[in-house]
């Protein structure tokens, strides 16, 4: 193994092991205090791309990222899962076209409201798939939709109001999980980008910006007050 194949291997090891720690705690920190711990719109687009990237990596040899895609959509799915237990009491009380349903009941448009961001998610990563190819498509997306992540973490925290749902080890892990990729695809260069790629360097930087401000926010931001 040369020198480069070790710092590709390091960096990928890095990833994958931020993520995988963001995954669970995002599961367990969402059960412990009642909440979601992933931005919802991002975890949509999170599930979309490891579903089809998932479908898409079964269909031919078995390589390690699709088992890694299959492990890391059980996760998505269990976040998934606390944010449609838990989600709607951040949902809009009183939604206007919705007049009808009992006072403060929302179940019904968060529901509906849920299920049309997560196909319109699909129908997203689908064209990136589509207009980049598989490789190229998957990297473009999957720093765009990171980023967007990024921005909507320091919006959840602002909008809550306490670290409920979120955790430090989360934080890290996000802007660590996203640091090394940005490195190996934007930089060094590997996969569908051999030779780098400036817009995934500027995408990842910005990504660090907003996630370094978001760990700042949150080490001065009071524990979540959530009745367990």
């Amino acid at each position: 193994m040369t020198n480069l194949d070790a710092i590709k291997l390091i960096l990928t090891l890095v990833s994958g092991i931020s993520w995988t720690i963001v995954y669970i705690d995002g599961i367990r920190i969402g059960f412990k205090h009642r909440s979601y711990a992933i931005p919802f719109y991002a975890l949509a687009l999170n599930f979309a791309l490891e579903s089809l990237y998932t479908y898409y990596g079964f269909q031919s040899t078995v390589s390690v990222q699709a088992v890694v895609n299959a492990v890391w959509l059980l996760f998505d799915a269990g976040i998934l899962i606390t944010y449609f237990k838990y989600g709607w009491k951040y949902f809009p009380a009183r939604v206007p076209g919705f007049a009808s349903a009992a006072a403060n009941d929302n179940s019904a448009p968060f529901i509906i409201w849920s299920a049309l961001a997560l196909i319109a998610a699909f129908f997203v990563e689908y064209a990136f798939r589509k207009e980049f190819g598989v490789r190229v498509g998957a990297g473009y997306s999957a720093f765009l939709q990171n980023l967007m992540m990024s921005v909507l973490f320091i919006a959840m925290l602002v909008k809550r109001g306490s670290r409920e749902g979120q955790s430090l080890t989360i934080a890290v892990s996000k802007w660590l999980g996203t640091l090394a990729p940005t490195i190996l695809f934007g930089i060094v260069g590997d996969g569908g980008f051999p030779n780098g790629s400036f817009l995934i360097v500027m995408v990842g930087t910005l990504c660090s910006v907003f996630d370094l401000i978001y760990i700042g926010l949150l080490l001065n931001t009071r524990p979540a007050s959530v009745a367990l």
